[in-house]
């Protein structure tokens, strides 16, 4: 079934109108009187709508159900993922936005080879919540995870360690894995910390873990920095029941 995005401000109880980019979708799909559409409001709730009308730069609709997003994970996730080169972190948020994250965020760290200054940091991130944004429409969720960029490490590890469980992934740790951690008590809300492409230095796992993180592997082989958040972020997924 076609989804749209549309602002929770635009949106009505029992007609809506699609506008703008939206229309010009609706028209590249060829939607005309009484096709079924989903429109989202980005923030978790959808409105199950009927073409009614279709008209040059708009689409009339007719509301049929309101509800709450059914695809939508019981777990706030939040991925945090250090500034990485290239085009890494957009892959990232495609796979993530489709695996269910609630939020991306990056941040520097010691050994980043990225280091985007403010004005380019800006234009890079208008980009990456389009990518989320067009993921979430592919991959039919109810929520745009938000794309946000943080302006230290210390910042980064502040605001992860609010969630219910915060973990911080280190390539040299042994002892505590991740399934411990996801066992170790019920949580609602869990914040998911990766390194660069050089991993994390000694000296800032230990700062994560003073900050309040949890301190885990993900296994006895090494992976790649666009690899770590999504597989804990499957892990952790599979776990909480939505696999």
């Amino acid at each position: 079934m076609p989804r749209f995005f549309v602002p929770r401000a635009e949106l009505g109880e029992n007609f809506l109108v699609l506008t703008g980019e939206n229309a010009a979708h609706a028209r590249v799909l060829r939607l005309k009187n009484g096709d079924a559409v989903t429109v989202c409001d980005g923030e978790g709730e959808e409105w199950h709508c009927v073409v009614s009308d279709v008209a040059p730069g708009q689409v009339s609709l007719v509301v049929q159900e309101h509800t709450a997003a059914k695809s939508e994970a019981a777990v706030f996730c939040s991925v945090y993922m250090a500034f990485a080169k290239a085009d890494k972190f957009e892959h990232v948020i495609q796979k993530a936005t489709e695996l269910g994250a609630a939020e991306l965020v990056a941040f520097p760290s010691a050994r980043c080879v990225s280091r985007p200054d403010e004005r380019s940091l800006a234009k890079k991130l208008e980009r990456w919540q389009k990518i989320a944004a067009s993921a979430a429409e592919q991959s039919g969720r109810g929520r745009i995870p938000q794309v946000l960029a943080l302006p230290s490490y210390e910042a980064a590890l502040q605001r992860a360690a609010q969630a219910e469980l915060a973990v911080c992934f280190y390539e040299n740790e042994e002892q505590r894995t991740f399934r411990a951690a996801i066992e170790s008590a019920p949580f609602r809300t869990a914040a998911l910390l990766t390194g660069p492409e050089g991993g994390l230095e000694r000296s800032e796992v230990e700062q994560a873990q003073r900050a309040g993180l949890q301190i885990c592997t993900l296994g006895s082989r090494i992976l790649r920095c666009e690899t770590a958040p999504l597989c804990a972020l499957s892990a952790l997924m599979y776990t909480a029941g939505e696999f």
